[in-house]
């Protein structure tokens, strides 16, 4: 149920803006945190309310990060500003992806929106993880900037679900990343778990086999399929029948064969927020097969409380040289939670 929103008027700005704590490091990754910002639950803009915000992908040229909203019934991302130096967000504008053909919108029936990343032709890739419950596939779809569609990139018939629930995407455990290559040649995006046919979900004892996908951009063709095995989920839910999971929720391509993996796993009941997030650097084989993973960072380690990161993206350079990387979570628009902006500094090569 839909709570009453709180309004505010012209530019929104952040507020809430915490100091980071002494860096955190990853095993090899010297990864800094240099702080968050949160956007409060119930804080509207243009019109909408923020949250849901599910993946994040930056425009060097503008200067600006675009995030998805996870509300299949208003399909929009936003267009954000983010000093890294305090950090502190604000909100420019918001626009609303178009269903195939322009009108009318998507029905919430039929979508699940999920990734969003921006390719070298400034065009916007995103990805819906299906229903599988109403037995709607998940797709990967070009945008352009404006929200208009353009083109529907190919996804084998496996993906998508059938009645019998013997085949595809599992139900909330479909595409949920999207990412672009440095180069731009090429579109990586994951499955969160394995298909139903390809084996289990996580559980507090396995993991589970999900698909990593790479297309080449220029021809939309699907050219590869990699195996990636998530982590078994974190913590136990309490009580033992309540819901937990684990799964790949983003994709940074370091280049065409390296790749960030961020894992979030949650578990009702779980101590603290019951969230747990793992950055993983991921080596892709030549020719297919099963990717390693090397932990980079476990966002515990932070030692602050945190909300359903899901987007993960590249952000500019800092003064001192270095590279930032920015996250966010999806606060399901739970009264209970939060917008979570976090932001880390990579060290410079030796």
């Amino acid at each position: 149920m839909r709570r009453k929103l709180a309004a505010i008027t012209g530019t929104l700005a952040a507020v809430a803006v915490l100091a980071a704590p002494a860096a955190a490091k990853g095993p090899k990754s010297g990864l800094e945190f240099l702080g968050q910002t949160i956007v409060p639950s119930g804080t509207t803009f243009a019109g909408t309310r923020v949250g849901g915000l599910s993946s994040i992908t930056y425009d060097k040229r503008r200067g600006v990060y675009y995030a998805v909203s996870d509300d299949p019934a208003d399909v929009r991302y936003y267009t954000l500003r983010l000093d890294p130096s305090g950090p502190s967000v604000t909100f420019d504008a918001v626009t609303r992806l178009l269903a195939p053909g322009g009108s009318p919108p998507y029905a919430a029936s039929n979508v699940d929106p999920e990734g969003l990343a921006l390719t070298k032709d400034r065009e916007l890739i995103f990805t819906s993880e299906g229903i599988a419950n109403n037995t709607v596939a998940p797709f990967v779809r070009r945008y352009a900037l404006d929200g208009t569609y353009v083109a529907d990139l190919p996804v084998p018939a496996d993906f998508s679900p059938n009645a019998e629930r013997t085949r595809g995407v599992r139900q909330n455990l479909g595409f949920e990343s999207a990412g672009v290559a440095p180069n731009g040649r090429f579109l990586y995006t994951a499955t969160e778990n394995a298909l139903v046919q390809d084996g289990p979900a996580a559980t507090t004892a396995t993991g589970s086999p999900a698909r990593i996908l790479r297309y080449q951009l220029k021809s939309g063709r699907l050219d590869r399929q990699w195996v990636y095995v998530t982590d078994p989920v974190a913590e136990p839910p309490n009580p033992p029948t309540q819901f937990s999971v684990n799964g790949v929720v983003e994709l940074l391509p370091l280049n065409n064969r390296f790749l960030l993996a961020m894992e979030r796993s949650f578990s009702v009941g779980a101590p603290d927020t019951g969230n747990t997030i793992r950055i993983y650097r991921v080596s892709l084989p030549g020719r297919g097969g099963t990717a390693r993973k090397e932990l980079v960072l476990d966002l515990d380690d932070l030692g602050i409380p945190l909300d359903n990161v899901e987007g993960m993206t590249f952000g500019p350079r800092l003064p001192d040289g270095r590279r930032s990387i920015v996250l966010v979570s999806d606060d399901n628009f739970a009264a209970s939670q939060f917008t979570q902006f976090l932001v880390f500094a990579i060290p410079k090569k030796r």
